[in-house]
């Protein structure tokens, strides 16, 4: 390869790698983004949800959140019904001391507990 050729590949890969750099720069965020789970962790600080054992909705409404669902403070009122009294229905959302019955949207449990 002559020492031509070898200058035009380096050039290219240069400005390559200053075009990704400006890219990335320009693309980045300002501030960093709330992940899904500090969303949840949040939604659990603010909220108790009241399931049930064999309650497809509630099934739902875990499906939801995935992985995440494992943050969420959780009653199954089948095994802690003690805990249930004034419980009507499950799925049931309990928010500033709000009853809110079945499955709701994470949007929807943002706006309601603030996250």
């Amino acid at each position: 390869m002559s020492k031509k050729r070898i200058v035009v590949w380096i050039n290219i890969l240069v400005a390559v790698i200053i075009v990704s750099i400006v890219l990335y720069v320009v693309t980045k965020p300002n501030s960093p983004i709330q992940t899904d789970v500090d969303i949840v962790k949040c939604i659990a600080e603010k909220s108790i949800l009241f399931t049930q054992l064999g309650c497809h909705a509630c099934q739902t409404q875990e499906d939801l959140f995935g992985e995440n669902y494992k943050y969420l403070k959780t009653v199954d009122c089948f095994y802690e019904l003690d805990k249930c009294e004034g419980i009507e229905a499950t799925p049931t959302w309990k928010i500033k001391g709000q009853d809110y019955k079945g499955v709701q949207s994470i949007e929807t449990l943002k706006e309601l507990t603030g996250c």
